[in-house]
């Protein structure tokens, strides 16, 4: 019984969703433009991300300038581990798009939409991953379990992003 009812958790990992989306948005009091300078140039992360709260210490090297800018990091810290992004799409102050590729666990790309409103600017802060991706056939249904848990992790991470752009950008 034990042994069939791991081969049905492990077959209904087949049925759940390979494409996950994880999104955040907030409202900031201040013109689309400010908002985009902070977010639409690597270089400037540091400041509100929240990965560099979390590891201090994480090496952090940019370079280029607007689509093509690449930022490489590197912690000790699993919360922070490795990778690296780039910009692969510009329509400023609207829209920032970046490809993400996690050193030994997976691909993602995130998107900044920013829409004017009266109190300043929403921006919408969104991340599509398929958890099936480069993954071996067996650990596909394990991968698709823990997509069902990115949007709790990356989620108040993106909060807490937000909330920091939001008081950077606020405090000018």
């Amino acid at each position: 019984i034990l042994m069939g009812l791991v081969v049905v958790v492990f077959c209904a990992g087949f049925l759940l969703p390979a494409q996950v989306h994880v999104e955040r948005q907030i409202v900031i009091n201040a013109p689309a433009e400010q908002v985009f300078a902070h977010v639409g140039d690597l270089q400037q992360w540091n400041d509100w991300s929240p990965w560099a709260k979390i590891d201090a210490n994480t090496e952090m090297k940019v370079s280029g300038s607007g689509v093509g800018q690449q930022m490489t990091w590197a912690s000790d810290n699993p919360e922070v581990g490795s990778g690296s992004q780039q910009i692969t799409q510009i329509d400023a102050p609207n829209t920032l798009q970046t490809h993400l590729e996690f050193d030994g666990q997976g691909l993602a790309d995130a998107t900044f939409n920013l829409v004017p409103e009266a109190d300043g600017t929403r921006i919408t802060w969104g991340l599509n991953t398929n958890v099936r991706e480069n993954t071996p056939f067996l650990f596909k249904p394990i991968s698709s379990y823990a997509g069902l848990l990115l949007d709790s992790l990356v989620g108040a991470d993106y909060e807490n992003g937000l909330q920091s752009l939001k008081q950077l950008v606020e405090a000018e």
